[in-house]
């Protein structure tokens, strides 16, 4: 999350420096005005491609062969996979609950209410059991 913040900071940064970059250049005369824009249309664009790019990867890495009726089967609701999901990340109780915007103590929730569906005594115990279902 941190380095999410990170990246687009500094891409907003580079952009208002392309912004006054070209602003300068528009007012001394050194540069047309259409130029300028092309210019900065072209930087948007391949910001768009990037950033487009990098969202494909992460939804192509999320679809695997899952076990989506197992899932019902277990009655595991879609915050509670995320929460498993997270837990297969390896993320602490409190990354994940910042994650998925919810408090530490609803996560705490969702991983008892998981560690019963799958019984399991262990966040490492339910891991292992999900992994032999196909559900992660």
């Amino acid at each position: 999350m941190k380095r999410t913040i990170l990246v687009f900071g500094l891409l907003i940064l580079a952009l208002l420096l392309l912004f006054q970059f070209s602003k300068y250049t528009v007012i001394s005369g050194d540069l047309d005005s259409e130029f300028a824009i092309a210019i900065i249309a072209i930087v948007f664009f391949f910001v768009g491609v990037y950033l487009n790019k990098k969202s494909l990867q992460k939804q192509t890495l999320v679809s695997k062969d899952i076990d989506h009726k197992k899932i019902e089967t277990l009655d595991i609701s879609k915050r509670e996979y995320e929460v498993l999901v997270g837990i297969s990340e390896g993320l602490s109780n409190k990354e994940i609950g910042e994650k998925l915007f919810v408090s530490e103590s609803t996560v705490k929730t969702h991983v008892s209410n998981l560690l019963s569906k799958l019984n399991a005594k262990r966040r490492t115990q339910a891991l292992q059991i999900a992994k032999d279902f196909n559900i992660i």
